[in-house]
């Protein structure tokens, strides 16, 4: 499915606050009941939302992420967006590392006209749709797969990032809490994840405006340690606070 604004609030008022009354969602999104049921049935379908009598919860703890199928369908447009914002702030033959997640998955994307790339990844998928692009250089790191996402884990895989050093990191992530820290739910992707961050000149962070205030288990790195996010919409608060605290420069991909 591809999301609407007003679906996209609708899982944020869910997450913020864990479950909401079918009464509190119409309420805080200004709209009839027979529009947030609608919403809310399309977004139980896609596995994002569970139901129960009256109103719907969470359905994902801080400790597992949704499917990656779930993911890739959650605000598509919004991740088209980002990804053409990101791409077009690439510049042609630079080194880059992607890292697992399905917005830097359609960051790979965009980037299939670049020219003279070097891009280093744990991210099969990264890789497979990189592969297309006979101007850019693809490098794989070695480790475990996950066969749910097809991301590459372990210590091989922070032993074979290290040797590196790249222009841009270009990131992806589960969460970002109101404390300015970055969360995963895989403690083996955080450490990979961390270690491509101390390996890059420039860190670039691509989440969507469902990223914000939801709770994951694992810290990866804390908002200072970035310095571009790119979203696609603007921060609800504390956000432009921490980021504006944080030396964060903000890029809003509106088309």
């Amino acid at each position: 499915m591809n999301s609407n604004p007003r679906q996209i609030k609708l899982l944020e008022v869910v997450r913020t606050h864990g479950s909401a009354s079918v009464e509190q969602l119409a309420d805080q999104l200004e709209v009839t009941l027979q529009t947030v049921r609608r919403d809310v049935q399309r977004l139980a379908d896609a596995g994002l939302l569970t139901r129960f009598h009256g109103g719907v919860r969470v359905p994902s703890s801080t400790v597992e992420n949704l499917a990656h199928q779930q993911r890739e369908s959650l605000n598509a447009e919004g991740k088209a967006r980002i990804a053409r914002a990101v791409a077009n702030q690439v510049p042609n033959g630079c080194s880059l590392i992607l890292n697992i997640g399905t917005t830097t998955e359609a960051i790979a994307k965009a980037l299939l006209r670049h020219k003279g790339l070097r891009v280093i990844t744990n991210n099969i998928n990264v890789a497979a749709i990189l592969c297309d692009n006979p101007d850019c250089e693809v490098i794989v790191a070695g480790g475990v797969v996950r066969p749910r996402d097809r991301g590459i884990v372990g210590e091989a895989a922070v032993d074979f990032i290290r040797q590196f050093k790249v222009d841009i990191a270009l990131i992806g992530i589960s969460g970002i809490e109101a404390d300015g820290s970055l969360r995963d739910f895989d403690y083996r992707e955080v450490k990979v994840a961390q270690t491509i961050i101390a390996h890059a000149r420039e860190v670039w962070l691509a989440a969507d405006g469902s990223k914000f205030n939801r709770p994951a288990m694992v810290e990866l790195a804390r908002l200072p340690q970035i310095d571009r996010l790119f979203t696609d919409q603007p921060p609800p608060e504390p956000f432009p606070a921490l980021l504006a605290e944080s030396g964060v420069r903000c890029d809003i991909a509106l088309d």
